[in-house]
């Protein structure tokens, strides 16, 4: 299964590693870091040039890519949950 995160990105449910609130974060010097040296390293895809509200990570055919996503957690968890109940009902 898929999970849209926004623009035309999608990534499989099963790559997800996790879904951080970007607010939460934005304020540590560790998630600061990371998230540099994510970019400098190339693993961080920028999924619009809205406003950023989620870190998403994944891994991906043996590597880490990080997503920043327009769309908040808190979406993206529904969705997900969605998901699973449907996926019940096939």
């Amino acid at each position: 299964m898929f999970l849209h995160i926004g623009a035309d990105v999608e990534i499989r449910l099963k790559d997800l590693v996790g879904i951080f609130d970007m607010k939460s974060m934005e304020d540590s010097k560790i998630t600061t870091e990371f998230l540099k040296v994510a970019r400098e390293e190339g693993f961080v895809c920028v999924v619009s040039k809205d406003d950023i509200k989620t870190i998403i990570i994944t891994e991906e055919k043996g590597r880490n890519v990080i997503y920043l996503s327009p769309i908040s957690s808190a979406t993206l968890q529904k969705r997900i949950h969605l998901l699973s109940d449907l996926s019940i009902i096939n």
